[in-house]
């Protein structure tokens, strides 16, 4: 399959080759004549190589600009100016050689002047055909189906009048002036589709009229030479009498007249125009600010730069009041000292008091449009117009406007102000929300990094030998708490085990929470009693807690030869104790004070030591204040008793069963997807 390229330079090699066939069968028609011979050809050959060089020529133009990818309406114009330019400079060549050989027989000889009027023909062809395919993409742009009905009808009309040249007839004058009437009415109908005028600034509007212009004088000068070659010289092809020219001509220059009038009379209002484009251009880039990754400061400028241009002020700045009551100042075209002059200004007009009245809630309500602009008692800015930047009753900011003349601010520029600095707000707004939010995102990921270290920090792997086995359930009510489990083994024969609960929840709690655990594995390898070991650890934690900070513990050692548990409470909830043989659950009352509330060498005095005896099935359960302080939504608490009852009903089960039901309880009585403290169970069941 051929290419577009391949189209293209087979159409321009078949143009040339007819119009070479063309050059030869006229000057062949011509000799003859002139020698009173007889051809061998009709006159209908010469217009059937005119014919298809037409057709080439305009298939030709019609891929090379029709199909092109570029809208731009400067270039197709400048296009036709180009191809003008080319051809008069090969009319104005042989006007020239013909000047200068005006006394030489050459111009007496009629085969050398068809030769240099068939070079004229090419040329004119060329530019009549590429200027109505630029024609044709200007019109049908953003066409329609009517539109582009009428044009098909047209541009195959336009085509079909090459075959006139075929067909003779008595009325062939009255059809050739009826059809110049209706290619030049339907000319007229598609010469005011004009949209693409529009869309061009004030600038390329008189490029286009220059631009449109030459191709008039182009258009009468190529149409003149025609002229005067018809009047002049023997043509054995004259171009002048034919269909196709002339209505190609007609077109283009109405088209070319048109478009030069509407250009004018949109002229004075290109600037408007343009002036209102340019708005809606800034207001969609403060509307962009955060998509584009841009920073506050970013959108200050824009709205500096923005406002500047809307209201074509000739200076201005932008103060921006920081949290740390600092000023920024964003300015443009104005000194610092000049700002300080004209705030004078301002303030003696009583404009800059009353936006300052940001305390008030009622802030937005009350600010009257009316009274954003003044005259100032300033030599270089006799107007100024005021902007005050809001966010929720809150003013973040001020604008200020100037101009070097009186009343140099209306109604639509405040307008228009007002506007871009409430889009502006709008964008400072979402940078906070945004970083806010990003800044909450990665407080959650440090949260989930805290979790996971302090999931480290408890034990990985309980015990399960032949002496006891333990079992563990821990969850917080946020992504870090205050609870505390763990076990060491001393020697082969003890454990010391530790259950702890630190004031408060979140991440102070958790940092405490990892002091307790030091402290532990540093006090646990002394081998010290349950009532020492509390003594030694509220002495070292006292210097690590705050002031308003404790932790309740309860340290158990347990002895798997004497079959005996030693242990001391630090005012952690009381152990409850399964007794397998008797099916019976009691709570260890003993005395004891949490760590941290007494920082002195007296807190020995209220801690107590106690011991029990175990035997094969009993269990041992530890908890934290979470379990029996949780509510249900009467406010009703889960209690000691209703642990109790279900240790007691569950208690001849394995840890991991009795584990399992006590949750089951206990969430089953809250009835909450939410927790209001953390969680903690272990469970020792003995052999």
């Amino acid at each position: 399959m051929i290419s577009e390229k391949g189209l293209l330079r087979l159409s321009l090699l078949f143009a040339i080759l007819f119009w070479l066939a063309l050059i030869v069968s006229d000057l062949f028609l011509l000799f003859a004549q002139i020698n009173q011979a007889n051809a061998g050809i009709t006159q209908e050959i010469p217009y059937l190589f005119l014919l298809l060089f037409i057709i080439f020529v305009f298939f030709y133009f019609r891929l090379r600009i029709q199909k092109a990818e570029s809208i731009n309406f400067i270039d197709l114009l400048w296009h036709v100016f180009s191809t003008g330019l080319i051809v008069s400079l090969v009319q104005l060549a042989i006007g020239l050689f013909f000047y200068l050989l005006s006394d030489s027989k050459l111009l007496q000889n009629d085969l050398a002047v068809n030769f240099f009027y068939h070079i004229n023909i090419a040329a004119i062809i060329v530019f009549l055909t590429s200027t109505f395919v630029v024609w044709k993409r200007l019109i049908l742009y953003q066409k329609n189906k009517r539109l582009l009905l009428i044009w098909q009808f047209f541009e195959y009309g336009l085509l079909a009048t090459l075959l006139f040249n075929f067909f003779q007839s008595e009325f062939q004058d009255w059809v050739f002036i009826g059809l110049l009437g209706i290619f030049f009415l339907f000319g007229l109908i598609l010469s005011f589709n004009l949209k693409w005028i529009a869309y061009l600034n004030f600038k390329q509007k008189w490029r286009s009229i220059l631009l449109l212009a030459l191709v008039l004088l182009y258009l009468y000068y190529f149409l003149t030479n025609l002229f005067n070659f018809s009047e002049e010289f023997n043509l054995i092809l004259d171009l002048l009498p034919n269909v196709f020219v002339l209505s190609l001509s007609a077109f283009i220059f109405i088209y070319a007249l048109i478009s030069i009038l509407v250009i004018l009379f949109n002229l004075p209002t290109s600037s408007v125009f343009e002036q209102k484009i340019s708005e809606v251009l800034n207001f969609q880039r403060l509307s962009q600010s955060i998509q584009k990754g841009d920073n506050e400061d970013q959108v200050y400028n824009v709205l500096l730069e923005s406002s500047t241009n809307a209201v074509f002020s000739l200076s201005a700045w932008l103060e921006i009041y920081e949290k740390d009551r600092k000023t920024r100042i964003f300015k443009s075209n104005i000194t610092d000292a000049k700002i300080q002059q004209v705030k004078k200004s301002i303030q003696e007009s009583q404009i800059f008091p009353y936006l300052h009245k940001h305390q008030s809630e009622s802030f937005q309500k009350n600010l009257n449009p009316n009274k954003l602009t003044a005259n100032l008692n300033d030599p270089d800015y006799p107007s100024t117009l005021v902007v005050p930047l809001v966010i929720q009753d809150r003013q973040i900011g001020l604008l200020v406007l100037l101009k070097d003349v009186e009343d140099g601010f209306n109604k639509e520029m405040i307008d228009i102000i007002n506007s871009f600095v409430s889009q502006a707000c709008i964008s400072i707004e979402n940078f906070e929300l945004l970083s806010e939010a990003l800044k909450n995102e990665r407080y959650k990921e440090e949260l989930k990094i805290a979790m996971r270290v302090q999931k480290s920090l408890l034990p990985q792997e309980l015990i399960n030998d032949d002496n006891f086995e333990m079992f563990a359930f821990y969850e917080s009510a946020d992504e870090v708490g205050g609870d505390y489990y763990d076990y060491f083994r001393v020697n082969e024969n003890k454990t010391a085990i530790i259950i702890g609960d630190v004031s408060g929840k979140g991440t102070s709690a958790a940092f405490n929470m990892s002091q307790m655990k030091g402290v532990f594995h540093s006090l646990v390898q002394l081998e010290l009693d349950p009532q020492s070991f509390l003594t030694k650890a509220n002495s070292a934690l006292s210097f690590c807690l705050e002031k308003t900070s404790f932790i309740t513990a309860a340290y158990y050692m347990i002895d798997s030869v004497e079959k005996t548990v030693t242990f001391s409470r630090a005012g952690h909830c009381p152990a409850l104790f399964y007794n397998h043989e008797g099916k019976s659950v009691n709570y260890f009352h003993n005395r004891g004070l949490g760590l941290g509330i007494v920082r002195s060498n007296n807190y020995e005095k209220y801690i107590d030591v106690n011991q029990i005896s175990y035997k094969p099935g009993d269990k041992l359960f530890l908890y934290t204040d979470g379990i029996v302080e949780a509510k249900n939504p009467e406010g009703e608490e889960f209690g000691y008793d209703r642990l109790s009852d279900v240790v007691s009903t569950y208690g001849s089960e394995s840890p991991e069963k009795i584990k399992e039901k006590v949750i089951e309880s206990l969430y089953s009585f809250i009835d909450s997807e939410g927790l209001d403290d953390d969680y903690t169970i272990v469970i020792i069941g003995f052999f």
